[in-house]
């Protein structure tokens, strides 16, 4: 098989895993985000640069602990590959949504990037694309769906593996929502459009009653066809590990995260050290929670 060849998608599932089998995936996609995390450190402009430095560091020194890494196109996709920072043992996997700020959001909206050629990402080495969806209740679910079609299709025609990443956000009309039930209705439907991998959001922002916690994440389970996995967005850092060990224990497979690894050392006076000394244990023991949780 050359470079040039698709791989089947099986085949690419198995570069974004543990010898466990489970999912230990870092986090380095956010954009518009993370700038507003370093603007709370500092008080000149948070420039392009500033966030391509940080992605490319931070894939360099945690990907060794990784068992895959999720890059934008818009920052650092082309520098980190470049640069050889990813792990030889870590999956590369490209961002392909294009956000739309607006209404105070960093994120209000999200479209397929049709500036992301599938071809030309596996050409540099990426075994997946990631697509955010942003899943609202006063939202058209058929548009929803139409693009989570149209993504699985541009993965698949390429041989990339396709991983959709639901996010529940407040109606726009301002009706009562429940977040955790959107979080759920998320999963019932998308989760069986035909992407390889689902990434979803902890219920109950990990935090409150266990029992409940894995109620929930055993309704993903049943409405997910694909193997899934949580992200650490809006879940307390110290909590993560545990949240990572409930949804497993109900039928999850890993994290796919940033905030839960990184988010602590932004504004560092020493970045690269406390990249090592902070963040490489938080993704050693996310990484044992996971092989613990899959080997049961």
């Amino acid at each position: 098989m050359t470079s040039s060849t698709p791989a089947p998608a099986t085949t690419g599932l198995a570069r974004l895993t543990r010898p466990s089998g489970g999912y230990a995936m870092l986090a380095v996609d956010q954009r518009e985000a993370m700038r507003a995390m370093f603007a709370e450190h500092q008080q000149e402009p948070v420039t392009d640069e500033q966030l391509c430095a940080f992605k490319v560091a931070a894939t360099r020194i945690l990907t060794p602990y990784a068992s895959a890494v999720l890059v934008d196109k818009q920052f650092a996709f082309d520098a980190v590959v470049e640069a050889g920072a990813v792990a030889p043992s870590c999956g590369l996997i490209a961002a392909a949504d294009h956000f739309i700020e607006g209404n105070g959001e960093f994120v209000t909206d999200v479209v397929i990037d049709e500036a992301v050629d599938p071809v030309a990402v596996r050409e540099q080495g990426a075994v997946a694309m990631k697509l955010l969806v942003i899943h609202r209740p006063d939202g058209d679910p058929a548009v929803r769906v139409d693009m989570v079609r149209r993504f699985v299709d541009r993965c698949r025609d390429a041989g990339l593996v396709s991983i959709i990443e639901p996010v529940a956000k407040a109606p726009r009309d301002g009706r009562d929502w429940d977040w955790d039930a959107c979080v759920i209705e998320a999963a019932h439907e998308l989760g069986d459009l035909g992407a390889d991998l689902y990434k979803a959001e902890v219920p109950l922002k990990g935090q409150g009653d266990e029992a409940e916690i894995r109620r929930r994440c055993a309704e993903i389970t049943d409405a997910v066809s694909s193997p899934w996995v949580v992200l650490s967005s809006g879940v307390p850092a110290e909590l993560f590990p545990r949240a990572v060990e409930l949804a497993c224990a109900e039928g999850a497979s890993g994290f796919l995260a940033g905030r839960a690894v990184w988010a602590s050392v932004i504004g560092s006076d020493d970045l690269e050290r406390d990249l090592r000394e902070v963040s490489i244990p938080r993704l050693q023991r996310l990484a044992e929670v996971v092989d613990q949780a899959v080997a049961r």
